[in-house]
């Protein structure tokens, strides 16, 4: 049985031209995307949100991480501050490229953010704070990542760099936690 073969690619350049030129106030907007802006907007701007929260948190840790084994550790924590500060920034300029308005009222921030400010009483619950946190932002950037990889491709990939660097957030943090701790798994 033969193989089913896709419809040949066949793009009409006058119409692109015509669509282009009639919708020059929209940007990098087109009308060949299955997603609506709106919820793009949206779905960065919490994501924004998550990542203020980590600057945020991250800040605090690096600031407040006392003990004679807490060097090494805040070294990681700013790090890290500024690693979300970037992953901040990036998805800033996503939105605006998209014609949003990039969210930084501080009015809130901790409702639209997907992770949680928590400072913690001591270098382990600072550390188990952050691998919480980036837990939770993983899994949400995952889910983030198959929605857009139908809508739009290029706001799942810019998503994708920064998940890996989430993951190795989550990772130090994790080593971290085992250094510190001393145990393989994380208790309740």
């Amino acid at each position: 049985m033969a193989e089913a073969q896709p419809p040949p690619f066949v793009t009409d350049i006058q119409e692109l031209r015509r669509r282009a030129r009639e919708h020059l106030e929209e940007g990098a907007v087109t009308g060949n995307d299955p997603g609506t802006v709106e919820t793009t907007l949206k779905l960065l701007n919490d994501a924004l949100a998550t990542e203020i929260v980590c600057v945020l948190r991250y800040t605090n840790h690096y600031i407040s991480a006392v003990g004679i084994h807490s060097e090494a550790v805040k070294q990681e924590f700013g790090r890290h501050a500024r690693e979300e500060q970037d992953h901040a920034l990036r998805l800033a300029e996503r939105i605006n490229t998209l014609g949003g308005r990039p969210d930084f009222n501080p009015e809130g921030l901790l409702s639209r953010s997907a992770s949680q400010y928590v400072e913690g009483q001591n270098l382990v619950d600072m550390i188990r704070e952050n691998l919480m946190a980036e837990r939770i932002t993983i899994e949400t950037y995952r889910d983030m990542i198959r929605y857009f990889a139908d809508h739009d491709p290029t706001t799942g990939q810019l998503l994708e760099d920064i998940l890996t660097k989430e993951e190795e957030h989550a990772n130090d943090m994790h080593a971290l936690l085992m250094a510190h701790q001393g145990k393989p798994m994380l208790e309740n």
